[in-house]
């Protein structure tokens, strides 16, 4: 396994416990970075710290941290005061409880890992647990401390292995009817949402997360491809805003026009069937 793992401790459900490691499961290699350069001599650029009063520079290895109370006022912490709080690593993960997977809400899913055994003499208590997890179907609830941070850990099978996702805590979470409350109590025509029901059904497909790919990442790929082979880049008309005065008028286009971009994959028609269908349409 080439990745080196995030984590490495024991699962511990009661008595049985097995050695595990926790490897990232997304990995945000594929983003493009850019750094500052100096157009004149094209180095990059150091930022320098400044005293935000004085505007005078000020050494790293001098600054202090401190949580602001108020604007400007700050109480000022040690880093030997921040280690006193730690939490120790207790290097295991200890299996609370077992709740049914729709029971948690998908806001709380934070951060996904692939659980899996370390070492061989980990592999039999490791498929026993998981096992015994799957003929269950319930998802496994428990704590992790990760960078000095206790974080509540939900465990599903996945596979032949595990999949262990980081949860949100309770005050990460914000509460929806904060910004639900202004949306008005409207009561639509129960035509206009029979004909919107039939635009769903139109582009209905099944997940492939391989059509997914992130389109600003690949354009900025192939502009500084294009830059490197020194191609004169212009700039993309934007789309010009479309004003819908009637709903209903846009829904019935919608769905005459949805046919044509479906979004199931049709079968492949023969050469003779294919203008005939065209034609139909």
């Amino acid at each position: 396994m080439a990745a080196r793992p995030s984590w490495q401790g024991h699962l511990k459900l009661s008595l049985v416990t097995c050695p595990v490691a926790l490897y990232n499961a997304v990995s945000p290699r594929g983003d493009v970075h850019f750094n500052m350069i100096n157009p004149a001599t094209g180095n990059r650029i150091r930022m320098i710290t400044v005293d935000a009063g004085t505007e005078e520079p000020v050494e790293r290895k001098s600054l202090v941290k401190g949580y602001e109370i108020a604007k400007g006022e700050y109480v000022i912490v040690t880093q030997d005061e921040i280690d006193a709080v730690k939490l120790e690593s207790t290097k295991t993960i200890d299996i609370e409880t077992f709740v049914p997977s729709d029971e948690i809400d998908r806001l709380y899913w934070d951060n996904p890992y692939y659980l899996v055994p370390d070492g061989k003499m980990a592999a039999e208590p490791f498929v026993v647990i998981r096992e015994a997890m799957e003929r269950s179907g319930q998802i496994a609830l428990g704590r992790v401390v990760m960078s000095s941070r206790e974080r509540l850990i939900a465990i599903e099978p996945r596979d032949k292995g595990l999949v262990a996702t980081i949860l949100r805590s309770r005050d990460e979470v914000r509460t929806a009817k904060d910004f639900f409350s202004d949306i008005p109590d409207a009561r639509p025509d129960p035509e206009m949402i029979a004909i919107a029901e039939k635009i769903i059904s139109q582009k209905e497909a099944d997940f492939d997360p391989s059509e997914f790919t992130d389109r600003y990442e690949d354009a900025l790929r192939e502009l500084i491809e294009r830059k490197q082979k020194g191609h004169k880049i212009s700039r993309t008309e934007e789309p010009k805003d479309t004003n819908v005065i009637n709903l209903m008028d846009a829904l019935k286009a919608s769905l005459k026009g949805g046919g044509a971009a479906k979004a199931k994959k049709p079968a492949k028609p023969t050469k003779a069937a294919a203008p005939k269908k065209r034609a139909k349409r």
